[in-house]
Order: C-alpha cells, then structure tokens, then sequence
C-alpha cells in the first residue's frame, strides 16, 4: 500500500481515517472496488479449479476446498440453521464465509495490505441487501406474514403485560440493529486492526528515519510488534469471517424455527 503517512517536519503524522479513503486508480474505480472484484475471481476460481477433476483420494488442493466446504456446511450453516432446513442455504453461508475471509486476509498480504471489509459500505451491503432480506424472506414465506410477525416479536410463555415492553425492544433488534450490527462487527475489526498495523510500522519507519539516535532502536521494537499483530490479525480476519457467517445462519436459523 505503500506509505500511507508521512513525517510533517520533525513530527510523526499518525495514521486515521484518512488514510482508509484511497485515491482512484482510474475514474472512478477505487483500490477497494477492485480488490472486490479479485475476490469474487480467486472464491470462483479456487472451487472451480479443485472441484473439475474430483477423486475418491483427493489431492491436497482439492481436501482444502472439502475441508472449508464441510467447515461451512456442517458448522455452521447446519449447527446455526437445523439438519431439516439448512440444505438450501448452503451455498449462501459457504459464499458468505469464503468472500469475507478473503476480503479480510487481502490486508495482510504484501503490496494489496488493504482488507476491504474495513470500509463500512461493502459489510454493510452484505447485511443489508442480502442476509436481511433472506432470512426475513425465508420466514415469512414458511409461516406467512402475520405468524412470522408474531413468532418475532411475541415470545412465547412471556407474561402478556410484559409485551407492551419487549414487542418493541424485539422489533428494534430484529427488525433494525441486527444487520447494523452485523456489518459493525467485521467493520471495526478490520478498521482497527488495520490501524494497529499501520501505526506500529510507520512508527517504526519514522524512528528510524527521523527520531533522536537513542530512539533508533526503538523502531526495532515497533516492527517487532508490527510482526506480532500481523499475526493476531491474520487469526481475527479468520474469525470475523466466520462470525459473519455464524449469525447470518443464525438468524435463518431463527426466521425459521417455530418459536422462539
């Protein structure tokens, strides 16, 4: 990503927001519409290319992409959604989990070092034009509108005078904070540790460059913790991934259950 930010005279500018705001590439194209778009051709290519010659033994490339597939299958769209129901939105979860996690690991990788999910608008048009949609829809059309409404926001074995309070409460949560919340999780994520990392390794790269010379060494110690949090980031990009992907199996999971 190159040097996002630079020393103003003898001070340290650290780095913000600003710096998650690129300049277009051509147009109106954007560094983070592109890494998009790679995504979705290195998800498409990567069970394309191991599934076209499938083996009883299956060579390693090809037990990887069984291995995420049974991941997303089994852990969690089954787990989340029920052994009856959760066939259908297979492909979903597994889409889901794989785009996210790439989009996540695209900030740890050399020269690309941006993860795109660190820009609200594309978790957020996951949440918001795609898992709300589904699992609202998927409820409604097994139950119907009316007993859907009620199967949400009226919980069974609940006092009827406690109604007035929790119908609202779970209309709001439902209905409006779940996908925001969706989205906010993997967003802040990706947002703070790609900060983290940008501070200790521009830090360091200022005490090197500009900092006192009992300071020099210093920047030894910041590009040590850079090294360290790459690591731990590598971990949460893994795990917001599949947290995404967990809670939007979750809530089909709970659009369709008979009650609540």
């Amino acid at each position: 990503m190159g040097r996002l930010v630079l020393a103003e005279g003898d001070k340290f500018a650290p780095p913000g927001v600003k710096d998650f705001f690129l300049p277009p590439i051509f147009g109106e194209v954007t560094k983070p519409m592109v890494l998009m778009v790679l995504s979705i051709v290195i998800v498409s290519a990567f069970f394309l290319i191991t599934s076209r010659n499938l083996k009883i033994v299956p060579s390693r490339w090809q037990f990887a992409a069984e291995s995420v597939y049974d991941f997303g299958r089994n852990n969690i769209a089954r787990d989340q959604i029920g052994s009856k129901e959760f066939k259908p939105f297979v492909p979903l979860i597994l889409t889901l989990f794989t785009f996210i996690l790439v989009n996540n690991l695209f900030g740890i990788i050399p020269i690309i070092q941006f993860p795109t999910m660190s820009r609200i608008g594309f978790p957020l048009a996951l949440a918001l034009l795609v898992v709300y949609p589904v699992y609202h829809f998927v409820g409604i059309k097994k139950f119907g509108f009316g007993r859907y409404l009620k199967n949400q926001l009226l919980p069974p074995g609940v006092p009827k005078p406690v109604y007035i309070l929790l119908t609202p409460i779970e209309l709001f949560l439902k209905f409006f904070m779940d996908p925001i919340t969706l989205a906010i999780r993997v967003f802040a994520a990706m947002f703070a540790g790609h900060l983290i990392l940008l501070v200790f390794t521009l830090g360091g790269e200022y005490l090197l460059l500009h900092a006192a010379a009992p300071l020099k060494p210093v920047s030894l110690v910041a590009w040590a913790m850079a090294i360290a949090m790459t690591f731990l980031e590598a971990f949460i990009q893994v795990l917001q991934a599949y947290i995404f992907a967990l809670l939007a199996a979750s809530f089909i999971g709970r659009a369709l259950a008979e009650d609540h």
